[in-house]
């Protein structure tokens, strides 16, 4: 058995699913660029069946990312993915996105525990077993990669289970994945389920077992690695851990655990764990989900310490209460100070340091930001640094931007805010209301001019840096108020959320940011539903 773990990342498709988390094309390509000099090994890239927009970006990223260019030579090409239930149509459509990458795959689906055939797909075993053999084979017959999942397996009956992954194997499935799609085993439990698939199961020693699991009891990453363990090779994860309600088994910490306890497991990756620290902030400022500060591995306190005696301990030696080196994840410890006074090769060779290659152009603009933060500040950090490039390169294309703010408030008047922006028509359209304060103000004003109100569900700030001149970074959900749309499976209402991020040393600026990068992709939404071209959109994600 190989002492090699693949690392399958469906930030792009399960981690999209989680409420307010959609991204836009533009981003998608940005988070897959990331995962690629991260080293995963498997892009699941999203669901071409669920819409055409859907479509159009996992093939985009089929074309760039799974092709790299000439001047990406020696950088690992990875399995690109695309989600298809077992239905022909959604083998069509994920074959035509996934097609064109060096490595395709199609992952199909179907549901196995009696719960989901009885009531959701409403089949008997039989004909579940004759779906899973003309559907993966129909599969084949396009790639030859094909990845099979039994949906919702950890609540599934163990011997049907063996019967339905055998199907799947003979009908030409290359990697059988074993989700614990709601989050309901335990990890002796998930583990004793790939034992005794690995151990009852013709064929397997032929093919790649895999786990997806979910953290609704907080078991995610407890069980992966149980599973990996008792034979899996391939761990399906995104970053953050986001996904579906509770969310999916964390990339970092599954891959920082097999890396710390090595002598445990004996099994490596091919991840780059420096860059675990940047993609976390990315994926976190593109869907507008903050990491808590306790979070495992990349949050702000993973390796922040208070309390006297662990203060103590670290000074002697960081080992007393540090298992793994900050610089192991990405997180800079370096004392490299940049100011006013730095020229653009000390910025360009940091901004390499931090993961960052920028064409002459694009470190023009950042150098100008970063002079203009240095005249407000007098160290520059590299969070300011980060907060930087993200916000100047990363941001899809506004169709409102920003062109200018001045708030009144305090203990006299009342708070007043005027606010300039840029519109779709290049046109600059200026507003004052007034507001309870200056952020409820600055909102209302952008309402007037965008002539929509969303309701603000979410609005978190908090300061990247310390001191009284910290660059503040403000993330904001928000819901269309007319945003309630019928599901195509269970006719249930489902919420459209959408998610923003902006930074600034001026926290109100970093708010009217934050805001209407949300609005920005409420309007690209609309627009597409109005179009016709998101019919399909509200198709219920499972996995």
């Amino acid at each position: 058995m190989s002492d090699y773990v693949k690392i399958f990342d469906t930030t792009l498709r399960d981690g999209e699913q989680s409420p307010g988390a959609t991204m836009t094309s533009a981003e998608k390509l940005e988070v897959g660029r990331a995962l690629a000099r991260l080293g995963v090994d498997v892009i699941e890239a999203g669901f071409p069946a669920a819409s055409p927009d859907d479509l159009e970006a996992v093939k985009r990223i089929a074309e760039e990312i799974g092709n790299p260019s000439v001047g990406d030579v020696g950088q690992k090409v990875p399995v690109i993915a695309g989600l298809a239930r077992a239905s022909a149509n959604d083998i069509d459509k994920a074959w035509e996105a996934v097609r064109h990458a060096k490595f395709p795959r199609i992952h199909t689906f179907i549901a196995t525990s009696e719960i989901h055939m009885k009531y959701k797909l409403k089949m008997d075993r039989e004909q579940v077993l004759e779906k899973i053999e003309k559907m993966v084979a129909y599969a084949k017959s396009k790639c030859e990669d094909i990845e099979f999942s039994p949906e919702d397996a950890g609540r599934s009956e163990p011997h049907f289970l063996y019967q339905a992954l055998e199907v799947a194997i003979k009908a030409g499935a290359t990697t059988l994945n074993i989700p614990d799609t709601v989050g309901y085993t335990t990890p002796d439990e998930f583990g004793g389920l790939i034992s005794g698939i690995m151990q009852n199961v013709k064929g397997i020693e032929n093919v790649t077992v895999s786990v997806h699991t979910h953290d609704d009891l907080g078991l995610a990453t407890a069980n992966a690695l149980a599973g990996i363990k008792a034979g899996a090779r391939q761990a399906e994860v995104t970053i953050n851990g986001i996904g579906e309600r509770a969310g999916n088994t964390s990339l970092e910490e599954v891959v920082m655990a097999l890396k710390t306890r090595q002598p445990v497991f004996g099994l490596q990756t091919g991840i780059d764990t420096t860059q675990l620290n940047r993609i976390s902030r990315l994926v976190s400022n593109y869907t507008g989900m903050v990491v808590q500060p306790n979070k495992a591995i990349v949050g702000a306190n993973a390796f922040a310490h208070e309390a006297g005696i662990h203060q103590d301990g670290m000074l002697k030696h960081n080992e007393t209460y540090e298992i793994m080196k900050p610089e192991d994840v990405g997180v800079n410890q370096s004392r490299l100070v940049m100011g006013k006074h730095s020229g653009r090769h000390a910025l360009k060779t940091r901004l390499i340091e931090m993961g960052h290659l920028l064409s002459d152009g694009d470190l023009e603009k950042a150098f100008n930001r970063f002079k203009e933060l240095a005249d407000r500040k007098k160290v520059i950090t590299d969070a300011d640094l980060e907060a930087i490039v993200v916000d100047e390169f990363y941001r899809p294309r506004d169709i409102f931007g920003l062109d200018g703010l001045q708030v009144a408030c305090g203990t006299m008047g009342l708070p007043t805010a005027t606010i300039r922006l840029r519109g779709p028509d290049g046109k600059i359209h200026t507003h004052a209301s007034v507001g309870t304060g200056p952020i409820d103000a600055t909102y209302k004003a952008i309402d007037a001019i965008v002539h929509m109100a969303p309701k603000l569900l979410e609005f978190n700030v908090h300061a990247i840096t310390e001191g009284i001149d910290a660059l503040g970074e403000v993330t904001v959900r928000v819901q269309d108020k007319g945003g309630r749309t019928i599901n195509a499976q269970s006719e249930t209402e489902r919420v459209r959320v959408y998610g923003g991020h902006g930074a600034d040393s001026d926290i109100i600026v970093a708010s009217a940011k934050a805001y209407l990068a949300a609005i920005n992709k409420l309007l690209v939404a609309k627009m597409e539903s109005q179009s016709g071209q998101n019919t399909e959109s509200e198709i219920t994600l499972v996995g």
